[in-house]
């Protein structure tokens, strides 16, 4: 679904929160008058609205969630024709682009993770602040969290919330997972929480005993990983040499990909003399951050979320985009499909 229209620039207007490092976003991101932008996770339009307000450019925006879809309908009417905003997911953006009529762009920014409003809506199961139904999609279609946390093997279970969750009782919580679900199925958000924290504890101040489980789930049912991966390839395809790319990531996991996808790119490796015929292909990116970008003290002040916020950024080369991406980007997890074969 698409919506847009033709015309000036974006000043006023509500913004329903205002982005993590959105200053230092846009200044990487060095938008410029007659610029074309993708803004990969428009979300409540935070990062799209400042691109907007800085020069008289176009943004396309991209969210696979319909709400947020329905939310920035004010916005594209505030933009006079400066906005498309497309309901896809963001691996599809240089496709996206082609069909707005770009064959290149002069930026790209991706916010992961999931967004104020998903956490804050408790019948789209994201947290356990609310109880409700436990579903964790970002698009509304699909396999819910519910589907795997009731038929997933101990095995599959334990895995998924140790590599995407980082839980190191990820073994104990799976095997809580299966003693409850034997009684009944776990079908909201507050009999998983319940469940993993009978088997996780903290101390006062740490943080609740389920966040990383519910990450872990969350991450796996939106395959946000794998999104991640083909989205940065799709940015390489697409920006023009000059262009910027700017991820904020919220996790490790997250930010490892990212650091390890530029590091990849911009990487121009010697020749070897075992083996002096092989051609090493040429950076694609010019790296911009060599340690992440992180919130201030005022910043995280008024948006306790930035504090584990990581920007980095890239500059892209005039050297044509690689096929592929580096193989050991993702960890080696089951397939939905076989998660919900169960075990």
């Amino acid at each position: 679904m698409m919506a847009g229209g033709g015309g000036s620039a974006v000043a006023g207007g509500s913004a329903p929160h205002i982005p993590v490092l959105g200053r230092p976003a846009v200044d990487f991101l060095n938008v410029h008058d007659r610029g074309i932008y993708i803004d990969g996770t428009f979300g409540a339009g935070g990062y799209t609205r400042a691109i907007l307000a800085a020069a008289n450019c176009k943004v396309i925006a991209i969210d696979r969630d319909q709400s947020a879809i329905a939310h920035g309908a004010d916005l594209v009417e505030e933009a006079k024709g400066r906005l498309t905003l497309t309901e896809d997911r963001f691996s599809n953006l240089d496709a996206i682009a082609h069909e707005s009529g770009y064959g290149s762009v002069d930026g790209v920014v991706l916010d992961l993770g999931v967004s104020s409003m998903q956490l804050d809506t408790a019948g789209r199961g994201f947290s356990f602040r609310f109880d409700g139904p436990l579903d964790m999609r970002m698009s509304g279609e699909g396999t819910t969290a519910a589907e795997i946390v009731n038929t997933a093997s101990e095995r599959d279970l334990a895995d998924i919330i140790f590599a995407l969750g980082e839980e190191r009782h990820s073994r104990a919580v799976a095997r809580a997972i299966l003693k409850t679900r034997a009684n009944a199925p776990i079908e909201t958000t507050r009999a998983l929480a319940d469940t993993v924290a009978s088997v996780v504890r903290s101390r006062p101040g740490d943080i609740h005993p389920a966040t990383r489980t519910f990450q872990a789930l969350r991450v796996f049912v939106n395959d946000e990983l794998g999104e991640l991966v083909k989205g940065l390839q799709a940015a390489e395809r697409v920006l023009k040499g000059g262009g910027r790319l700017v991820v904020v990531s919220f996790h490790s996991l997250e930010d490892r990909i990212v650091k390890s996808f530029l590091a990849d790119r911009s990487r121009v490796r010697g020749g070897s003399r075992h083996a002096p015929e092989v051609q090493n292909p040429p950076a694609t990116f010019r790296t911009m951050t060599k340690r992440p970008i992180v919130a201030d003290d005022d910043e995280i002040a008024r948006n306790p979320r930035a504090r584990s916020a990581k920007l980095r950024a890239a500059e892209r080369s005039e050297i044509p985009a690689r096929a592929g991406a580096s193989p050991d980007l993702l960890p080696h997890l089951p397939s939905l499909a076989d998660a919900l074969k169960g075990g």
